[in-house]
């Protein structure tokens, strides 16, 4: 297998709407995609392979290496790695946007909470929003740059979509994404949001980070999307309907999946192509 087949089958088994995002993308433009995906997919899943922080850290400093220049042992030796460099120089992608997506990762490997709104959008800005810019640059650098607000606040509401879909493994960890601010509005507090206890000013607060989702959204869907530039988006297309369901299950969120079937996802991610509307 290419390392091009090799990325698009890790993202069929762990990111299987980035997956299917990549195949409605231009054929020349999917290896560099699924190097990205792949990259972000790997970052993601490192608390899932550690039981303590420093091992995580350890994982995330081979790629900082690796796009420092300082690689440990052979690049081609890993397929990600080696697309994820490909894809670098080919089309010119800022390192340093990668190595701050990974300066971001870090926070998931502990269990400190989110404090603030603004922390959030960080956190956001740093990892869904610069996949997104960098799936831009892809595709189209001249367009790339008309897209750079839209693919801010549509990141933050994928984000924070993710965030609603995870919330029970999230709870399980004691991890709380919802920002300290939100859950003190509500008469929260870390503690007695993940104890789970009060169903009533849990809701409101799940309601009022759905609002905050939903905002972004609406904001990302008043910029009019270069064509050329949308299928970068096309995981964004998903966030509305986790965010409704969110909503509308307030507190039970703890105990069900905001998950819809895989037909209807990529459903939906075909008709917004064909739309050019996310």
């Amino acid at each position: 297998m290419s390392n091009q087949e090799i990325c698009l089958a890790m993202l069929r088994d762990s990111d299987r709407d980035r997956y299917l995002a990549c195949l409605l993308s231009p054929q020349d433009k999917r290896g560099a995609l699924a190097a990205l995906y792949a990259f972000n997919a790997e970052l993601a899943r490192i608390r899932d392979l550690v039981h303590e922080p420093l091992p995580g850290e350890v994982r995330m400093q081979y790629w900082r290496d690796l796009l420092e220049g300082s690689a440990h042992g052979s690049t081609e030796a890993n397929p990600v790695a080696a697309s994820l460099l490909s894809a670098v120089e080919a089309h010119r992608l800022p390192r340093q946007t990668l190595i701050d997506m990974i300066d971001a990762r870090i926070f998931d490997l502990y269990d400190d909470p989110m404090e603030t709104r603004t922390s959030l959008e960080g956190y956001a800005g740093e990892t869904a929003s610069a996949l997104i810019q960098l799936a831009s640059l892809v595709l189209s650098p001249e367009e790339a740059a008309k897209s750079a607000e839209a693919a801010g606040h549509a990141g933050v509401a994928q984000a924070i979509a993710g965030m609603l879909l995870l919330m029970p493994l999230h709870r399980h960890r004691g991890q709380l994404y919802i920002p300290l601010e939100i859950l003190s509005a509500t008469g929260l507090d870390r503690d007695s949001f993940l104890a789970g206890k009060d169903k009533a000013r849990i809701s409101a607060a799940i309601e009022a980070f759905v609002g905050l989702g939903r905002d972004h959204l609406a904001k990302a869907r008043a910029i009019v999307l270069p064509p050329a530039i949308f299928p970068a988006f096309l995981p964004v297309t998903l966030a509305e309907p986790m965010l409704m369901k969110a909503q509308n299950a307030g507190a039970a969120l703890f105990d069900q999946s905001l998950q819809q079937p895989q037909w209807r996802r990529q459903l939906v991610m075909t008709l917004a192509l064909m739309r050019k509307k996310i």
